[in-house]
């Protein structure tokens, strides 16, 4: 175990396993599909129990308690509103866009309502999480600074996308302990320009190299290998950009999260992130989708294990200290979120 600065670190352990894995998913893919999606609901709650309590930190295990009928709930709604959204248009342009005004003005509030399901229904060593987050601040992150971002042709996409991480973060407890996200907007648009910069860079350069394996004359003129290749080298271009931008972000935000005085750190590989999207791309491929439950652990593996927190002081005191503090509301807390509208 590290010591710094008087502060031990506590790395994430995952202990699922492929095969473990597969046999929960291959029943879960064909009860969902014999049930019309129906089970699909179950099959969040199985999926989301194994990842959770094959999660250790310091030892123990966290786990998931959410019912599934909420998760049903949930899915009844997303879907009647999905369909509602593509009938309008069939209808009428004008219903259309007056069913799109009211989802995008439901739509902050029942994400606030499935973050508050997830975090009440999550617990450490028998404590559970909550979320404080209220409707103001939800329209603000969700409604708000996306259309601003829209209206700024995304130059503010930056800062919207912080201001939904701090209010995700901001409002979440483990108990009476409130977590809290130090990274600032200032951040975010450096790495999202870094990425930009990335993605120019490397289209100049695929540019570069069509003209030069070209003979002239536009398109025509492009060599047919190099088109043949064309979305092979696309695909390599996203694949490497979302690795990079997916490690650094995961980085980014994690890095700068505490909880009370303990302070959360990640340091996630982009190049080992971009080796095991690859491989697990390739594996789904050759597999027909057999190797999706093997991928999920593998991603989930490489996320987590790069993930600890730095103690400060004793972790098992400052546990206790927020049982002491809990109460019987909490496990009431938790029946009333019963809207779930996340897969």
């Amino acid at each position: 175990m590290q010591e710094q600065f008087g502060q031990q670190n506590r790395s994430f352990e995952f202990t699922g396993r492929g095969w473990e894995y597969f046999k929960i998913w291959i029943v879960n893919l064909l009860l969902t599909i014999l049930t019309l999606g129906i089970y699909s609901a179950w099959a969040k709650v199985r999926r989301l129990q194994y990842f959770y309590r094959n999660t250790r930190l310091d030892g123990a295990s966290f786990d998931y308690h959410g019912l599934p009928k909420a998760i049903l709930k949930g899915r009844i709604i997303a879907v009647g509103l999905l369909i509602a959204y593509n009938a309008s248009f069939q209808i009428s342009p004008i219903l259309g866009i007056v069913v799109a005004v009211l989802l995008a003005l439901v739509m902050p509030w029942l994400l606030m309502r499935s973050l508050q399901f997830k975090l009440y229904n999550s617990s450490y060593r028998g404590l559970r999480f909550g979320f404080a987050g209220d409707k103001r601040d939800a329209y603000r992150a969700f409604l708000m600074y996306p259309v601003l971002a829209a209206i700024s042709v995304y130059l503010l996409a930056p800062l919207a996308h912080q201001r939904i991480k701090q209010y995700q973060f901001d409002n979440s407890r483990f108990g009476s302990t409130a977590f809290k996200l130090h990274a600032t907007a200032k951040s975010f648009y450096l790495l999202y320009l870094s990425a930009l910069a990335v993605l120019i860079g490397t289209g100049l350069l695929v540019f570069a190299l069509a003209i030069m394996s070209g003979t002239g004359g536009g398109v025509k003129g492009l060599n047919p290998l190099f088109i043949a290749l064309a979305p092979f080298i696309l695909f390599a271009v996203f694949m490497v950009l979302g690795s990079v931008f997916g490690a650094y972000m995961q980085n980014l935000v994690w890095g700068n999260t505490e909880l009370g005085p303990h302070h959360f750190y990640s340091h996630v590989s982009a190049r080992r992130l971009l080796w095991v999207g690859v491989t697990n791309f390739i594996g789904i491929l050759l597999t027909f989708g057999l190797f999706i439950p093997f991928a999920a652990i593998r991603m989930t593996r490489l996320k987590l294990e790069a993930m600890g927190l730095a103690v400060d002081g004793d972790l098992s005191g400052f546990i206790a200290d927020q049982q002491l503090q809990a109460t019987a509301a909490g496990e009431e807390a938790a029946e009333m979120f019963d809207v779930d509208i996340s897969f």
